[in-house]
């Protein structure tokens, strides 16, 4: 078994007008598909996650005429739940149709990212790991990031984590705060995220608190 990360990035045109809306507010990170089935020739049923303000992303998802029906979930922090049912077509539908290859498995999130690129990764056999690869349209740009035998272990406790904790936990590391002896402080990692010491303290306690909750979920080893 066959496993695929890979980076495609589309042009304005070409996205999703909702993943084109994350990209162009500033206020909004990353929206994460999580589900998704498809259960009419052309419609979808989804579910994301969204990072960033409810209201504006509402109200921007009210005005799309492909949008069948849609559900919010507020989360605690400011980030909340979706569900929409929508149709999907043209090029929205030309890069679902080739990632949905036969015997082909997306393995969620589905990450539409604020820098304009959508990542994913697609586990099965090569035949249909290649034939994803090769039904994406030539004009959007597709960076295979690694490609390899699939090991489930690499589903692990980073898909729980918002973008901002990982960006968190990465410049807590990178600047010592976890090292022994401990060589940075909470300010030296607000410092790097341009944050206030408590955002960041915050922001290391709930990644904190994922990674543990995950860990101990596993059971021993």
């Amino acid at each position: 078994m066959r496993y695929l990360e890979v980076s495609v990035d589309q042009s304005a045109d070409e996205r999703n007008r909702m993943h084109q809306f994350v990209v162009d507010h500033d206020a909004y990170e990353i929206s994460r598909l999580l589900h998704r089935d498809r259960y009419a020739a052309d419609e979808h049923a989804m579910v994301f996650h969204v990072e960033g303000p409810r209201g504006p992303y509402e109200r921007a998802l009210a005005g799309s005429d492909a949008v069948h029906d849609y559900a919010i979930s507020d989360c605690t922090d400011e980030s909340f739940y979706l569900y929409v049912r929508a149709a999907l077509a043209g090029d929205d539908r030309t890069f679902a149709d080739a990632f949905s290859q036969p015997g082909l498995v997306v393995v969620p999130p589905v990450e539409y990212r604020a820098d304009g690129t959508v990542r994913l990764t697609a586990v099965g056999p090569a035949d249909a790991v290649q034939s994803a690869v090769d039904g994406v349209p030539d004009r959007m740009g597709v960076d295979v990031r690694s490609v390899g035998t699939f090991d489930a272990g690499r589903l692990d406790a980073r898909l729980e984590l918002t973008q901002r904790q990982f960006e968190a936990v990465a410049a807590a590391v990178e600047a010592g705060y976890y090292a022994t002896p401990r060589s940075a402080t909470l300010d030296d990692v607000a410092s790097r995220l341009d944050c206030s010491t408590g955002t960041a303290g915050e922001l290391l306690r709930r990644a904190e608190r994922t990674v543990m909750a995950d860990l101990v979920a596993g059971g021993p080893v």
